[in-house]
């Protein structure tokens, strides 16, 4: 089916009047660059000389950043540590123009923090600091109450699960029953293991892989893609399933309809990141009134762009709509 590129065009036009609500684990993402030219005489390891380090938004601070990017407002809502860290992370959200009033502080948590020694453009260790128990019941009622005071300000939910602790059975079940009442739109990033989780959502995006875990199922063939589609359709009942398949592009499940995307990368240098721009465009152009088709196709073009970028990237409305154009031209 040919999408006309004005249409699309409209709706990326319509970005930058929403606001979206991201709940989930916020992550820290630290890296440390150096170099190797000797082993380590107290064990069989490598030395690595630092000599720069950087400190970057994860998890579901980088989707905020990637909807900002987009032109839509944000506000993130999840759990930090009352620890150096913490300030660290806070300070990076509100740098990128991203609301932290719905961020909880509890001090009897880490800060969420990945550590990636690189030296030579070879990750040698990756170091995390985190705590993966599900959140206190006061913590996850904080979380609620705040929603319940602001979700009618919102436009569409994300919830982003990165197994860290803050997405649970129950915050689930009390944010989408809220979304229902308030007919908001509430999309997933999944994590495999929470399978059950996520039942009644407007649309969810796992990766092959995940959707793999989460039905309990190896393909052996692309063929079978939409068996493992219809299996998980079937159990958790969302609106949408938009399933990405790297270099084959994405597919997408509504009901009994089914449509294959090819994708619209034109190089891949990094994958880092490419599921949460998917996600972030998908609930915007949703949010902006686009079909599941029209919004799939948006994301697309989007994950084409960031694969195509160094790093956790993201890209904005111009980068999007001159993608589009060269493509259907």
């Amino acid at each position: 089916m040919k999408i006309p590129i004005q249409r699309l065009k409209n709706i990326i036009a319509k970005f930058k009047n929403k606001k979206i609500l991201v709940v989930g684990d916020l992550i820290l993402d630290h890296y440390i660059f150096g170099k190797v030219d000797r082993i380590s005489p107290e064990a069989p390891v490598p030395v690595v000389w630092a000599n720069k380090e950087n400190f970057v938004c994860g998890g579901a601070a980088n989707v905020g950043l990637n909807i900002v990017s987009l032109g839509a407002n944000v506000s993130l809502c999840g759990v930090l540590g009352g620890d150096h860290f913490g300030n660290v992370l806070t300070s990076l959200i509100k740098r990128g123009n991203i609301d932290t009033s719905l961020i909880i502080k509890d001090s009897k948590r880490p800060t969420t923090m990945k550590t990636r020694v690189i030296a030579q453009h070879q990750q040698m260790v990756r170091i995390d600091w985190e705590s993966t128990e599900f959140l206190s019941l006061e913590t996850s009622k904080k979380i609620l109450n705040n929603v319940y005071k602001k979700i009618d300000s919102f436009d569409a939910v994300i919830i982003e699960d990165y197994g860290k602790g803050v997405i649970n059975p129950t915050l689930v079940g009390e944010l989408v029953h809220l979304c229902q009442q308030k007919k908001k739109i509430v999309t997933v990033d999944p994590k495999e293991e929470h399978f059950d989780y996520y039942v009644n959502v407007t649309a969810m995006t796992p990766n092959l892989k995940e959707a793999e875990a989460m039905a309990n199922m190896k393909i052996k063939s692309k063929d079978e893609i939409s068996l493992l589609a219809n299996i998980i359709m079937e159990r958790l009942k969302p609106k949408a399933l938009l399933l990405t398949l790297g270099e084959d592009g994405m597919m997408l499940f509504t009901g009994q309809a089914q449509h294959h995307i090819p994708t619209a990368a034109l190089e891949v240098f990094d994958v880092t990141g490419a599921g949460d721009t998917v996600i972030a465009t998908f609930t915007v152009s949703l949010a902006a009134g686009a079909s599941h088709l029209d919004a799939a196709t948006i994301s697309n073009y989007a994950a084409g762009i960031v694969v195509g970028k160094l790093g956790a990237a993201t890209t904005n409305p111009a980068e999007l709509i001159k993608r589009i154009q060269e493509k259907k031209n």
